[in-house]
């Protein structure tokens, strides 16, 4: 009995270690094993079995983009100004077995690298350069730290600076020149607000001026033509008149009497002096003729 025990005891322990060595490599993960102290191979995702006593995981490593903060960092300008700067870092593992073998640490290279590789860049670069240029100091470092991480298994694939922190006394200087450039934005834009309005104004007026002329104009067009038009109807009835006359194919003694009418109307007026034409003068020396033989021929009451 005691055998068996032992036997069922033994088997109970080899069956627990090889279910123990029996590994699941997940999704966007990487093993690298070594077997008696030296490098294997790398396991990718799946199942993989580990030789108990004999192999061992050295390292897991993650494939994913990965991202790092890196603590600001003192740096001094081209023109001795010193700020603090941190960035940010996106690589991602491409070589696990170099990322397990190529560097001790490899995070704290990467940092010390990003520090020394953005004083470099900052040191040729003026304060105003600085703070304009961070497309060209983000690609210079992306482009100095992915061909110093090849022999690392790193990819890098972006570098950001997340905040540029210059002195005190240089925040307070650029803020009020910033100021100072917001004021005399606003004047140029009160200015020219002002030119806008008047140029409007000066249009207004010069437009109404327009306007008023051509209704004066309008006006002493509509006059004169209703003037043109009463003068052709008076002079329409007068021809009327005359034909109306003609047809009639008055005597000598019809005109005369028409001629003695008009000047009738001509004597009624506040003339002065009247010329009175011979034809009228006969005619009323007729007049007077008649009237004495009216008198004669007329018997006394």
């Amino acid at each position: 009995m005691i055998v068996v025990f032992i036997l069922i005891a033994l088997a109970l322990i080899v069956l627990i270690v090889l279910v123990s060595n029996i590994k699941i490599v997940p999704q966007a993960k990487a093993y690298t094993i070594e077997r008696l102290g030296s490098y294997q191979g790398t396991w990718q995702t799946g199942l993989h079995f580990k030789i108990p006593l004999i192999e061992k995981i050295a390292r897991k490593v993650t494939l994913k983009e990965q991202v790092v903060d890196f603590e600001p960092q003192p740096v001094i300008t081209k023109d001795n100004v010193t700020m603090q700067i941190d960035t940010v870092v996106y690589f991602q593992i491409t070589d696990p077995k170099l990322f397990t073998y190529g560097v001790e640490n490899p995070m704290a290279a990467i940092e010390n690298l990003t520090a020394t590789t953005l004083r470099n860049i900052i040191g040729d670069l003026e304060l105003d350069e600085t703070l304009t240029s961070r497309d060209v100091i983000n690609t210079k470092m992306r482009t100095i730290l992915d061909e110093a991480t090849d022999a690392w298994g790193i990819k890098v694939n972006r570098v950001e600076l997340k905040n540029i922190i210059p002195p005190k006394a240089i925040q307070e200087s650029m803020e009020k020149q910033m100021k100072a450039e917001r004021e005399r934005r606003e004047a140029i834009l009160v200015a020219e607000g002002q030119k806008q309005s008047a140029i409007l104004v000066a249009q207004g007026e010069k437009e109404s001026m327009v306007l008023r002329a051509d209704a004066k104009r309008e006006a002493q067009i509509k006059e004169a033509q209703g003037q043109a038009e009463a003068l052709m109807t008076v002079q329409k009835a007068l021809a009327d008149s005359l034909e109306l006359l003609n047809k009639a194919a008055p005597n000598d003694q019809v005109i005369r009497l028409k001629a003695l009418e008009a000047f009738a109307k001509a004597a009624d007026g506040k003339a002065t002096k009247i010329i009175i034409p011979s034809e009228i003068q006969g005619l009323a020396g007729l007049a007077t003729s008649l009237e004495e033989v009216w008198h004669t021929e007329t018997p006394k009451a």
